[in-house]
């Protein structure tokens, strides 16, 4: 049997639409930049918002064939499942399921892992918070045709395109902010796709901006509507009103104690890119000119350094393999489902992107900046502009960086 799904149904299980001839109506895709195409099929509006959420309004009628097809039904299957990861994975003759729990009500989506980067098509229940690791399939997907999808922000600056890439939190979305207060014109956040061609593309999906983000920058929070501002101002009274809990000798204060920082953490804003900067300033695309590799540190102050295009390659390998590791876990889950069944792509993934890595960041302007977290976001502004200024003008003398002196910025 193999794990990509059996009957010949595309996994529908009892669905009564079928898809005799798919109504053009059901039809919805959804083109990044040419580089990989999704066309939903049998999707209405609740859906096509669903992937919106994720990937941000990239819709546009494809061309060519898609390269990854996601199918709604409502029932995926109706068969018992046996159970991998307990409550999150399993499968049976119509293929493996990646399930996602709406309140009480848990909806799978069949995923064929061993088809990722030839074409899968994803089937998922109506009513599925998100599309399971959709952005990791799209991503693999990137990679298999030599593109590099790098977690990173990206931008344009006085006509120099640069990436600000590094470790999660390390800063990026927060270089992002500073630089675009300054002019700057956007080309994503969280994830960058490279070309060959020394492109940089980006995707317009929401971004997360956090309370220490909104006191830093206060024109952000006070452009939000109302109700923003008012959703906001709660979650920081309910964190506020636990901590003060936390610490009253009462039954269940350690309860309380415990979930105080999860309550904390509600405490932000998603906000789409064309919201945040406006129409004119979200072009989605740049030029690779030059990397800035950012980095928490426990000393006070912000530190700019020179570094070499091959350590930003180094680093960024191992930090590619961690944003991967959730979609690792699943495609483990699914060889112990079916060991026979394998994706080539997704088993060269890391050679692929070391490969690339190298290809792509090899002579180009690079600096790294250490900075405290959380940051002054204006000061790392400057601080990220400064390692890129000083890099360029090095590479304009045709000197290659090497170890030298830091360079403190207040």
């Amino acid at each position: 049997m193999s794990g990509s799904g059996g009957r010949g149904d595309g996994g529908r299980g009892d669905n009564s639409r079928g898809d005799a001839g798919v109504d053009p109506v059901g039809r919805h895709d959804f083109d990044l930049h040419g580089l990989v195409g999704i066309r939903l099929i049998d999707a209405g509006p609740i859906e096509i918002a669903t992937v919106r959420r994720q990937l941000g309004p990239l819709d546009h009628p494809l061309e060519r064939e898609p390269d990854i097809t996601i199918r709604f039904v409502d029932k995926v299957t109706a068969g018992p499942v046996t159970l991998v990861g307990l409550g999150v994975t399993g499968y049976n003759d119509d293929g493996f399921f990646v399930s996602r729990a709406t309140g009480s009500t848990a909806r799978r989506a069949r995923v064929p892992f061993d088809q990722v980067g030839h074409g899968p098509e994803i089937v998922c229940e109506r009513g599925l918070p998100l599309v399971p690791h959709l952005l990791a399939i799209i991503n693999l997907t990137a990679l298999s045709k030599g593109v590099l999808p790098l977690h990173a922000s990206a931008f344009t600056l006085d006509g120099t395109g640069v990436l600000v890439t590094g470790w999660a939190k390390a800063g990026k979305t927060e270089a992002l902010l500073a630089c675009m207060q300054q002019g700057a014109d956007y080309v994503g956040d969280e994830w960058v796709y490279l070309t060959d061609s020394g492109d940089m593309y980006g995707l317009p999906e929401p971004i997360r901006l956090w309370s220490w983000h909104l006191r830093q920058v206060p024109a952000i929070l006070a452009a939000r509507p109302r109700r923003d501002r008012l959703r906001l101002s709660l979650w920081h009274r309910a964190a506020e009103a636990a901590k003060r809990a936390a610490h009253v000798p009462m039954p269940g204060a350690d309860v309380v104690r415990k979930g105080a920082p999860a309550i904390a953490r509600q405490a932000y804003l998603q906000i789409a890119p064309r919201d945040l900067f406006g129409t004119a300033a979200v072009t989605l695309h740049g030029s690779l000119d030059a990397v800035v590799l950012v980095m928490n540190s426990e000393s006070p102050g912000m530190v700019v350094e020179p570094i070499t295009g091959d350590e930003v390659a180094g680093r960024m390998a191992a930090s590619l393999a961690d944003e991967r590791a959730p979609f690792m876990e699943h495609y483990a889950h699914f060889r112990y489902a079916f060991p026979a069944a394998s994706s080539d792509v997704v088993a060269q993934a890391s050679a692929m992107e070391k490969a690339l890595l190298s290809r792509l960041l090899d002579g180009r302007a690079a600096a790294k900046v250490s900075h405290p977290y959380p940051c002054d976001i204006a000061a790392l502004g400057r601080a990220v502009m400064s390692g890129v200024s000083q890099q360029r003008g090095v590479r304009a003398e045709g000197v290659r960086p090497a170890a030298g002196r830091p360079v403190g910025i207040s």
